[in-house]
């Protein structure tokens, strides 16, 4: 750290029992996991993009002005994420968040070298198999 900087770049992160907490079921039986909308947020990620994926983001923040909806593409993503992992406490293994995972590294069985054996292994045996079920 700088000399003269009062800050640290420490981040304080939830443990573990909060982290694996699943999302409270609403009335309805979906998530009750909300996006936090427009406040002031205190926890930041870095998250880079191809061309193509922030050329789509925009597509998305222009269509959703044209349906009446404005946003900007943080709160886009936000929302993007909460429903995603809504899907993924939902339905698990199920989850289009999981199988789009378990797609990916089935396609590249190189993921053990980066995400560790373990799902690299699963990546190889569903590949070999033809299962759809994975370690996610």
């Amino acid at each position: 750290m700088a000399a003269g900087r009062g800050r640290s770049r420490r981040v304080s992160l939830p443990g573990v029992a909060e982290l694996l907490r699943p999302a409270a079921a609403g009335p309805d039986g979906g998530d009750q996991r909300r996006a936090s909308g427009r406040e002031r947020h205190t926890q930041k990620i870095t998250v880079y993009l191809s061309a193509e994926e922030l050329l789509d983001l925009e597509r998305a923040r222009l269509a959703l002005l044209r349906y009446g909806a404005a946003a900007d593409r943080g709160r886009i993503v936000r929302e993007a994420i909460a429903v995603l992992l809504a899907d993924l406490d939902a339905r698990g293994n199920d989850s289009l968040l999981a199988r789009r995972i378990a797609n990916a590294n089935r396609a590249d069985p190189a993921v053990a070298d980066q995400y560790g054996p373990a799902a690299g292994d699963a990546a190889r045996q569903e590949h070999a198999t033809g299962t759809t079920e994975s370690a996610v």
